[in-house]
């Protein structure tokens, strides 16, 4: 087996190597001259055209500078355009739009006063809670019995009741006003004179 020893001249710019040292290039060389010479060309065209573009804003003369600063102090005229309408469009009539202002005066409601029907719980004062007349119910909700009972006062003392039942069906009682009428486990009242 023989090993080759690279010469020094082959490691400093080895043969086939890129214009940097960066590898074999893949397609079919250039000659260098021939790259030179685009990059010259290019150079030049590029100054030309740097300088064909300083010479074109320039203005190129003394007398179309005066013009220029002419035409800035001098006030430009307005152009205003004027389009007629054709003959025989009418043009459409204006939108008239009207506000009427309208008043609602609100129904006069009845003050809730006393009610004519009421629970089968509960206590009452006549005439503020429920209306004084005479009152029905179908009897009682449920197993118990009805109770009611009229009285003075809202006491709760025996004295103080006027009359009471226990009903087991259907009852009717009379009621005048500043009594308190107390009612348990009984179905809805209602008034029927």
């Amino acid at each position: 087996m023989t090993f080759h020893q690279p010469s020094p001249a082959a490691d400093h710019n080895p043969q086939g190597a890129g214009p940097f040292g960066l590898g074999t290039p893949t397609g079919p060389g250039q000659p260098t001259r021939s790259r030179r010479r685009w990059l010259k060309y290019g150079a030049v065209a590029l100054v030309s055209l740097f300088i064909g573009v300083g010479i074109g804003n320039s203005g190129g003369s003394a007398e179309s500078g005066k013009r220029t600063a002419d035409s800035k102090a001098a006030p430009r005229p307005t152009v205003t355009v004027t389009k007629t309408a054709e003959a025989g469009t009418p043009e459409p009539a204006p939108t008239v739009t009207e506000t009427v202002k309208v008043t609602v005066k609100p129904k006069k409601t009845k003050k809730p006063g006393p009610a004519a029907s009421f629970s089968g719980e509960g206590e009452y004062l006549v005439g503020e809670d429920i209306k004084a007349g005479t009152y029905k119910t179908a009897g009682p909700d449920g197993g118990f019995g009805c109770y009611w009972e009229r009285a003075k006062d809202s006491s709760g003392e025996f004295g103080s009741i006027i009359s009471n039942n226990n009903l087991n069906g259907p009852g009717r009682v009379t009621l005048n006003k500043g009594e308190y009428f107390k009612t348990n486990r009984c179905q809805k009242w209602e008034r029927v004179g």
